[in-house]
C-alpha cells in the first residue's frame, strides 16, 4: 500500500493508552501531527466528548479501542457503542476522516466481540464520513505469552499438532506506521484493509521452535486438544440462561477454541480457505527479532 505524505493534521486518538494506541500516538507525534487523546471515560459521556471535540477541532479521528475481555457486555459497550458515540461526535465536529482499527478475525464471526466490531464497521461504512477500516492479523504481544515458559525450560503448549493455525504477525510500530499512512492517502480511503507483517505465515509450533532456538534450548512441546474448550463451553452454557457468570465463562471458552483452531489470515473468497498469499504484508520488523529482544535483550 502506497504511503501518503500528509500535512500536519489535528487528530483525535481513542485508545491511546493501549499497546497499539500508544504506538500510533508516538508515530503521529513523530510525523508532526497535533494529537488529542480521547479518554475512555469520555466515550460513554456524549457531553464530555462533544466538549473535547469542540476544543480540539479534529480533522482526523483514529480509534484503537477494543474490549479487554471479549465478554458480550464488554464487547457491545466498547467495540460497538463507544465507537458509535465517537462517530456521532466526529460528524458533529466536522472531521474529515475516521480510521478504525478492527481485526482480521471478523471475516469469520463466531464470537460476541466480532459481531460487535462488524456492527460498527457497517455503521461507519454507511456514514457520510471518509473512512478506513484496518484489519491486522496477529500482534507480537499476543504471540509472546509463552516466552517466559521457554526461558524457564518448560514445554511450549500447542493445540493438536501445533499446525492447526497460521498467522502473519505485525509489530506495534509497523502497524502504527500503516495506520498513520492512511492519513491524506486516497488509496486507503473508504477501504477495508487486511494487513500482516513480513511473512512467511507461521504456525504455533513454529513459534515455539523459534523461541527454543533463540533460547538455546531443546524443543519441548505439550499438546492440548481444542476439544477441551468445546467441552468446557458446553458445560458452562448449561448455566448461561440463569447466570451472567456462566454466560461470560462460556464465551471465554468459545474465544479460546476459536484462537486454537482458526488462522489469522485472509480468507480466499473462492475456496473459503485461509490464504497466506492473499494476506498483505507491511513493515520490516520480524517476530524473530521481537523474540530475541524478549529472551536476550538484544
Amino acid at each position: 500500500m502506497t504511503e501518503g505524505t500528509p500535512t500536519p493534521r489535528r487528530i483525535a486518538l481513542a485508545g491511546a493508552t493501549g499497546t497499539i494506541g500508544s504506538a500510533v500516538q508516538r508515530q503521529l507525534v513523530a510525523e508532526g501531527h497535533a494529537v488529542t487523546a480521547v479518554p475512555r471515560t469520555a466515550l460513554a459521556d456524549a457531553k464530555a466528548l462533544g466538549a473535547l471535540f469542540a476544543e480540539a477541532r479534529p480533522e482526523v479521528v483514529i480509534s484503537c479501542i477494543a474490549s479487554r475481555s471479549g465478554a458480550p457486555g464488554d464487547a457491545e459497550a466498547v467495540d460497538y457503542q463507544a465507537n458509535s458515540h465517537l462517530l456521532t461526535a466526529v460528524r458533529a465536529a466536522g472531521a474529515e476522516h475516521f480510521i478504525l482499527l478492527s481485526a482480521i478475525c471478523v471475516q469469520k464471526p463466531l464470537l460476541a466481540f466480532q459481531h460487535a466490531k462488524l456492527k460498527f464497521e457497517r455503521e461507519l461504512a454507511t456514514s457520510c464520513i471518509t473512512h478506513t477500516i484496518i484489519r491486522p492479523t496477529a500482534f507480537f504481544k499476543s504471540l509472546s505469552g509463552q516466552a517466559k515458559r521457554v526461558k524457564a525450560g518448560k514445554p511450549f503448549l500447542i493445540f493438536g499438532d501445533g499446525n492447526l493455525t497460521r498467522c502473519k504477525p505485525i509489530s506495534d510500530d509497523d502497524l502504527a506506521r500503516f495506520i498513520a499512512s492512511a492519513i491524506d492517502n486516497p488509496a486507503m480511503a473508504d477501504k477495508i484493509l487486511p494487513i500482516g507483517g513480513p511473512g512467511p505465515a507461521i504456525s504455533l509450533k513454529e513459534q515455539g521452535e523459534l523461541l527454543f532456538q533463540i533460547a538455546g534450548k531443546e524443543p519441548k512441546f505439550k499438546s492440548v486438544s481444542p476439544a477441551v474448550f468445546t467441552a468446557a463451553e458446553r458445560v458452562l452454557s448449561l448455566g448461561a440462561p440463569f447466570s451472567g457468570w456462566f454466560a461470560e465463562k462460556a464465551e471465554y471458552a468459545r474465544i479460546a477454541r476459536y484462537y486454537a483452531t482458526e488462522s489469522m489470515l485472509v480468507i480466499d473468497p473462492e475456496t473459503g480457505e485461509y490464504s497466506a498469499g492473499l494476506t498483505p504484508e507491511f513493515g520490516s520488523e520480524t517476530l524473530e527479532s521481537h523474540y530475541r529482544r524478549l529472551l536476550t535483550g538484544v
